[in-house]
């Protein structure tokens, strides 16, 4: 079993930074594949990135590329969301996201079996 718990979320400009984090409680969080979603108003809920255990596969989004940055700290059972550059169509509630441990990297929302709470990202224009 994980649970997760998001932070950071918030009210920021066009072209500011905001870092997400999410800290997963569990044993098997350091062989999970983890991801961040959003959900806008009216939209279906997207995958903006997801990550390997090692690290060494990732996942981005389009419409984040080079603005977005994941990592994690395994050590500390925490994952981070970087986010720059942000638009005000970025505005969404941010998920993390957890699959079951050796699981590879995925980007559909029934792949992932754990879900945080969400945090509200709010970008003003």
């Amino acid at each position: 079993q994980v649970q997760l718990v998001e932070s950071g979320g918030g009210l920021v400009q066009a072209g500011g930074s905001l870092r997400l984090s999410c800290v997963a409680s569990g044993r098997t969080f350091s062989s999970a594949t983890m991801g961040w979603f959003r959900q806008a108003p009216g939209k279906e809920r997207e995958c903006v990135a997801a990550m390997s255990w090692s690290g060494e596969n990732t996942y981005y989004a389009d419409s984040v590329k080079g603005r977005f940055t994941m990592s994690r700290d395994n050590a500390k059972n925490t994952v981070y969301l970087q986010m720059n550059s942000l638009k005000p169509e970025d505005t969404a509630v941010y998920y993390c996201a957890a699959r079951p441990p050796g699981r590879a990297v995925a980007v559909t929302v029934p792949a992932y079996n754990y879900w945080g709470q969400g945090t509200q990202v709010t970008v003003s224009s």
